[in-house]
């Protein structure tokens, strides 16, 4: 997922937050939400597929005035036509360069950081799409600041995808298992990309 995915992800998508806003709660500090949802490629040039996710919000009180934010996404892939997620040039592992349309597939993974300057109201709802900068500004304020978001080494991430070996895959895949994983945000990122979801 490429980092300005992983951070705001697709500003066009559609969402049902459901509950009137406030999310599924999962216990203690846990907040849940159906996205509809589009990934990037790693070279930035725009979606190669469209994510239908349960996105889970997690939120600790480090007892100090800040809150860990742990955002876990988890859900199913279709692909775009055109060039691959994994076909560029930071990318140095087996890569495609390009992917058919209609590719199914799942993918699961976090982003991780510290929220600053907010107060918690876990009985806030969150409008609309409800993805992570709403999240913040629902639940913590809109002094709130997320180190994920500005230049920090306190941010990291993992997301995953697999597109099985299966009938409806078929013809067969080049690279089937792409990966977008790496810590700090802004100008202490450093990300890796490993793998595709390639058709050739």
């Amino acid at each position: 997922m490429f980092i300005a995915a992983a951070l705001a992800l697709a500003a066009a998508a559609l969402a049902d937050p459901g509950d009137k806003g406030k999310g599924k709660a999962q216990g203690k500090n846990k907040f849940s939400f159906q996205l509809v949802n589009t990934d990037n490629r790693c070279d930035g040039s725009g979606a190669w597929a469209t994510l239908n996710e349960t996105r889970t919000y997690q939120v600790h009180d480090n007892g100090d005035g800040t809150f860990r934010l742990r955002r876990v996404d988890k859900g199913t892939f279709t692909t775009l036509a055109g060039t691959s997620p994994g076909n560029c040039t930071t990318n140095k592992s087996k890569h495609g360069h390009l992917i058919r349309a209609g590719v199914t597939g799942r993918f699961g993974g976090y982003l991780e950081g510290t929220i600053t300057g907010g107060t918690f109201n876990k009985k806030a709802t969150c409008a609309a799409a409800c993805f992570t900068s709403d999240f913040i500004t629902a639940f913590f304020g809109a002094g709130a600041t997320f180190s994920c978001d500005v230049n920090s080494t306190d941010c990291k991430f993992n997301f995953n995808y697999t597109a099985p070996s299966r009938s409806a895959n078929r013809p067969r895949l080049l690279v089937r298992h792409w990966q977008d994983r790496g810590k700090g945000a802004g100008s202490m990122l450093q990300e890796v990309f490993h793998g595709d979801i390639a058709s050739s």
